[in-house]
């Protein structure tokens, strides 16, 4: 019995890791393992692709997608990290809580 090629649960990992950026890209924790599970999928389907069925290239541009969204997240993280080491996490509380006010006074 042949295994499928189906990108979409990377697709689908890859989307949630972008929207999670957000949180100070904390989307890696979703966008490594799709990336992950991509590249081992082209990886098994290129040493045996009489075992699976589906198109291979679509796994890879799943892959690449997965990619660019982990490096984007780990970029973000590296920023948010860096910005608490070198402002200070009640500096940048007390920025966020200022343009809170600003946005609810308009």
């Amino acid at each position: 019995m042949k295994k499928q090629l189906n990108p979409t649960l990377v697709y689908v990992l890859s989307i949630f890791g972008l929207l999670c950026c957000c949180f100070g890209g904390l989307g890696f924790v979703l966008s490594l393992p799709a990336f992950l599970i991509a590249n081992s999928k082209v990886k098994n389907a290129e040493l045996a692709p009489d075992d699976y069925e589906g198109n291979i290239s679509a796994m890879k541009t799943a892959k690449i997608v997965a990619l660019v969204i982990l490096v984007i997240n780990i970029l973000y993280f590296v920023t948010t990290i860096y910005r608490i080491a070198t402002v200070g996490w009640d500096e940048i509380m007390r920025q966020s809580q200022e343009i809170m006010e600003q946005i609810q006074n308009q």
